[in-house]
C-alpha cells in the first residue's frame, strides 16, 4: 500500500479511524479513503508499512509550509511579552544542582552540629514536653529546621533567578501562567507527532545523555573508593557518616559542572529551534510592516504633504538656506544643511522663471549667497523636490559650494568684528 500525503500541514494519517476486526480496512488520507490490503492483517490486528508513516510525524506544527523569512524584531518583542523566549532548563537545573552542592561542602560541620543539637533537645525533653499542650515544641522544630533549609533554599532560589536572567533578562508577564484546556485534552495523534519531532528526538537522546553522564561519574567514583566503602563496617559511625557523605557531594559537584557543560549546546540548540519556530512568511511580513511602519500610501501622501508646505512657506525656508545654486536666470534651488540633524544638503526651495526669480530675490534681501552653477542647477531642479535630501552622487560638488560659502561668511564675521 502506498500512501502519499500532501504538503498541506493538515492532512494527517488517522490511524485511530480503522477498526481491526474489518479485513477490508480503510485509512483516511488527506480526505480520501484508501483500501488496505487484507495480507496486511497478522492475528486480526493490522500493521502499517513503513510507506505509510507520515513524514510529517517529524515536523512541527510551527514547521508549516511557506514559513521562510527569520522572525522580525517587532515579533520577537511580542513573542516576549507572551513570555516566549530562549532558555535552556538544562542550565537552570545545573545551577539549581551545583550551587546547593557546593554550599554543602562549606556548611556541612553547621549542618551537622544544628541536627546533633536538635536531636539532644528533643531526646532531653521527650519525658517533660506533652505535644499535645506545650506548643514551644512547634515552635522550636520549626526553628530547626529553618536553620537547616533556609541557606539550601536561600540558594536554590539565588540559582534558578541568576540562570533565568542571565538567558532571559529581566521580564515579567503573567501569560504563560494563564490556564490553556486545549493543551490538556488527550490527542492520540498530537502525542505521535511531538514523539517523533526534531524536538521530542532531541529531548529523548538529551535524556540518554544525562542519564549516561549520572551514570558514569556515580559508577567510576564509587568504584574508585569501593576499597574505603567496604572497610566502613569496621570504622564508627562518624567516619562512616563522614565517608559517605564526601563521596555524595563530590558525585554531585562533577555531575552538575558536566550539566552545566551540556546546557551550553542545549541553549545554543533551544535557540536555534525558537527562530524556526517563530519564522514567518513574506504576507506575515508584509502585514507586519503594514502595521508598524504604516502604509506606503500613507507615507506617499505624509512626504506629499510635507513638500506643500515647505513649498507654500518657501519665504521662511529661502532665509534659513545656506546658498542658491542657480541657471543664474531660470532656474533656483535653495539648499540648507546643518551637519547635527541632518544627513546631508536638503533642497528647501526651488523653482523655474517666476519662481526662480522670487527665490533668488529673498536670497539676496536675506544676504544668502547666490551660487551660479548650471550643470549643478538643472540637475538637482529635474532629481529633486522640496524636502529632499539631495543625491549622493552630488555630495561633492555642493560640498565644495558649501565650503566655499562658509569661508566666505567666516571672513565677513571677522572683517565685521
Amino acid at each position: 500500500m502506498n500512501i502519499e500525503h500532501g504538503t498541506d500541514p493538515g492532512s494527517r494519517l488517522i490511524a485511530d479511524n480503522y477498526t481491526a476486526s474489518i479485513p477490508g480496512l480503510q485509512l483516511i488520507a488527506n480526505n480520501s479513503l484508501l483500501p488496505v490490503n487484507s495480507s496486511l492483517l497478522i492475528s486480526g490486528s493490522p500493521l502499517l508499512p513503513a510507506s505509510a508513516i507520515s513524514l510529517q510525524w517529524f515536523s512541527d506544527e510551527e514547521d508549516a509550509p511557506g514559513k521562510t523569512e527569520q522572525p522580525t524584531e517587532h515579533k520577537l518583542q511580542r513573542l516576549r511579552e507572551e513570555g516566549q523566549v530562549v532558555k535552556s532548563q538544562e542550565l537552570i537545573a545545573a545551577l539549581g544542582l551545583f550551587l546547593p552542592a557546593l554550599l554543602l561542602v562549606f556548611i556541612a560541620p553547621y549542618m551537622l552540629r544544628t541536627s546533633v543539637e536538635m536531636v539532644r533537645f528533643f531526646l532531653l525533653r521527650a519525658v517533660e514536653l506533652d505535644p499535645t499542650r506545650d506548643a514551644i515544641i512547634v515552635s522550636v522544630f520549626l526553628r530547626y529546621l529553618a536553620k537547616l533549609t533556609l541557606p539550601i533554599l536561600a540558594v536554590a532560589l539565588f540559582a534558578a533567578l541568576f540562570s533565568n536572567i542571565v538567558q532571559v533578562g529581566f521580564l515579567f508577564t503573567t501569560k504563560p501562567l494563564m490556564p490553556n484546556f486545549s493543551r490538556v485534552i488527550p490527542r492520540l495523534g498530537q502525542f505521535f507527532k511531538r514523539a517523533f519531532s526534531i524536538d521530542g528526538l532531541y529531548n529523548f537522546f538529551k535524556s540518554i545523555a544525562k542519564m549516561a553522564i549520572i551514570g558514569f561519574v556515580a559508577f567510576f567514583m564509587i568504584r574508585s573508593g569501593m576499597d574505603k566503602i567496604l572497610n566502613l563496617q569496621k570504622a564508627g559511625v562518624w567516619l562512616g557518616l563522614t565517608t559517605i557523605a564526601s563521596l555524595a557531594v563530590r558525585m554531585l559537584i562533577i555531575i552538575a559542572l558536566l550539566l552545566l557543560v551540556l546546557s551550553i549546546p542545549d541553549y545554543m540548540f533551544q535557540r536555534w529551534r525558537f527562530r524556526e519556530r517563530n519564522k514567518m512568511t513574506r504576507q506575515e511580513i508584509k502585514e507586519e510592516m503594514k502595521m508598524y511602519e504604516a502604509d506606503p500610501q500613507v507615507q506617499a501622501r505624509i512626504r506629499g504633504r510635507f513638500r506643500e508646505l515647505l513649498k507654500q512657506n518657501f519665504n521662511a525656508a529661502v532665509p534659513r538656506a545656506d546658498v542658491v545654486i542657480t541657471n543664474p536666470t531660470h532656474l533656483a534651488v535653495a539648499l540648507e544643511y546643518d551637519i547635527n540633524s541632518m544627513p546631508g544638503p536638503m533642497v528647501t526651495a526651488l523653482g523655474a522663471d517666476e519662481m526662480a526669480a522670487k527665490i533668488r530675490r529673498i536670497a539676496e534681501d536675506n544676504g544668502v549667497p547666490l551660487v551660479e552653477d548650471k550643470p549643478l542647477a538643472w540637475a538637482l531642479y529635474k532629481e529633486t523636490d522640496v524636502g529632499d535630501i539631495i543625491p549622493v552622487s552630488y555630495y561633492t560638488a555642493v560640498a565644495t559650494i558649501l565650503s566655499r560659502v562658509w569661508n566666505l561668511n567666516e571672513q565677513k564675521r571677522k572683517i565685521s568684528a
